[in-house]
């Protein structure tokens, strides 16, 4: 389809974040993670994927939502940034949508805080809102 984009889903505190699938390297389960001492309250720590060492940014924390309960267990979302490879930690994987390009509205007036300078903007699909993840701004770690 002419004018579509393609976004890769994924679904924190219920709400439903999108980032382009072009972005998108790797969907995997949890990993485990090795703690960086004095990180910022984001990054949850290290994972060695295939040998690579990649920094695992919690969205949750990023975007100022509640924590995750400890019996929780995160996804990986792993993205290609301008910095290199970063795995956003998320609450579950939703799928691959496509949307019309022209559907795309500003963010939503309710989103506020640190979200609302993360969220470039939504499209509305069936029965929930997609809230497009800027991924460059989200993997920036805020200094404390």
């Amino acid at each position: 389809m002419i004018g579509t984009a393609q976004f890769c889903t994924f679904y924190l505190d219920g709400l439903t974040f999108g980032v382009e699938v072009q972005r998108v390297q790797e969907v995997i389960r949890y990993q485990e993670m090795t703690r960086i001492p004095l990180a910022s309250g984001v990054v949850s720590g290290l994972i060695n994927l295939r040998g690579q060492i990649v920094t695992a940014i919690d969205l949750r924390r990023r975007l100022d939502l509640p924590d995750r309960p400890p019996e929780e267990k995160p996804m990986n979302v792993v993205v290609r940034t301008d910095d290199g490879v970063v795995s956003l930690l998320v609450d579950e994987i939703g799928d691959v949508v496509e949307v019309a390009a022209d559907r795309f509205e500003s963010p939503p007036e309710t989103l506020q805080g640190t979200a609302r300078n993360l969220v470039q903007g939504a499209y509305k699909l069936d029965n929930r809102l997609l809230l497009v993840l800027n991924t460059e701004a989200g993997v920036q770690v805020p200094a404390e």
